[in-house]
């Protein structure tokens, strides 16, 4: 049975996760597996020796990309997009499996223009009607799925995505990140659904002491997308916040858990998220979590987080305090985490994909 895949966003920060754990163990379940992308980004995994690569930087999303996806895709059993963007024309694959994620562009029209919510509506639907399987990563986007798109629900398999227990073990690097001694910590790119705003606004409103003391630190890029949040940088600017506010840029994969461990609160104010990984990964770094109350989050979080209200900045306030003037309930959130990150084990969605796969 030969599987192909594409690679071209292993190196994102959400999706590339979700890939870079459950495709290697996968691949020793087919009889070959092709994989389409850049070659020089795919060879730095030492499980990249298994696939057969054929190069394809056509950038994602793209007319470019739909156009040579036929020519680039060989005869295959399966060919697995972990993405909404597949191919729209006919490709040389007898079944299509695709991962929506969430549906971000469809739920939050309002953060994209007419012309890229058109497009990513096409997209989309091409992905939900044409494939033979959807992975999804919540129940939460499974039914956003099922709300936008009359399609067979028994198609679309909730796979959750898992925890690396060694995370935290790798907080253990000598590179030195120029990080304040005590901070908040936002893990996202500048995006407007990831609402940064909103904690902006409660970090503003806290006492110059606590301010003085604790600074935000934000882990993800702070420039170049199609949706970025321009609010941001103008309230930054306004308040004059420049100087408690720490952007570490695009970090390696093995210098993140660096950046958890050394947070004394993980702050998480996100409107809209098909997962929501970055919970478990504060969780298992011990670092009590603060999250807002929509979309999947409270699927992830269970009870193991305090959540808050992502429109009203005084309630992320008020709970931020609380948190800081009370220690047994920092210790009671970090204990429950360590509890809750057992639910989420990659090796149980490797598990479930190989066997879905099998279905197939």
């Amino acid at each position: 049975m030969k599987l192909v895949v594409d690679l071209r966003l292993i190196h994102n920060s959400g999706i590339g996760t979700y890939i870079k754990n459950v495709l290697p163990s996968l691949i020793d379940h087919f009889d070959k597996v092709y994989a389409i992308g850049v070659p020089e980004v795919i060879d730095s995994f030492d499980w990249s020796k298994k696939l057969h690569i054929i190069r394809f930087d056509a950038k994602v999303y793209s007319l470019k990309e739909q156009i040579l996806y036929p020519f680039k895709i060989p005869k295959c059993d399966v060919l697995w997009i972990p993405h909404f963007n597949a191919p729209i024309y006919n490709v040389k694959s007898k079944k299509m499996v695709v991962t929506i994620h969430d549906v971000n562009h469809l739920s939050n029209p309002t953060n994209f223009s007419f012309l890229k919510r058109l497009w990513a509506k096409i997209l989309y639907r091409n992905s939900a009607k044409n494939s033979e399987m959807i992975f999804t990563v919540s129940e939460f986007s499974k039914s956003e799925i099922l709300t936008f798109f009359n399609i067979n629900k028994e198609k679309i398999k909730v796979v959750y995505g898992g925890i690396n227990l060694n995370f935290v073990k790798n907080s253990a690097c000598s590179v030195k990140l120029n990080l304040p001694d005590n901070y908040f910590l936002f893990v996202g790119n500048v995006k407007k659904h990831k609402n940064l705003i909103t904690l902006l606004k409660a970090y503003n409103q806290l006492n110059s002491e606590i301010k003085s003391k604790y600074k935000i630190v934000i882990l993800g890029r702070k420039e170049g997308f199609i949706t970025q949040d321009n609010e941001i940088f103008k309230y930054i600017k306004k308040t004059k916040l420049e100087e408690s506010i720490h952007f570490t840029g695009y970090l390696e994969d093995d210098l993140i858990p660096k950046v958890y461990v050394n947070a004394s609160i993980f702050i998480f104010p996100s409107l809209y998220e098909g997962f929501g990984l970055p919970l478990l990964e504060a969780m298992v770094c011990k670092i009590p979590v603060l999250s807002s109350d929509r979309a999947s989050l409270k699927e992830v979080g269970g009870d193991a987080v305090m959540y808050f209200d992502p429109t009203n900045a005084i309630d992320l306030k008020n709970k931020l305090e609380q948190l800081l003037l009370d220690s047994d309930v920092i210790m009671n959130l970090v204990s429950k985490g360590l509890e809750q990150i057992k639910l989420f084990d990659w090796k149980y969605s490797i598990e479930r994909h190989v066997n879905y796969f099998k279905e197939l």
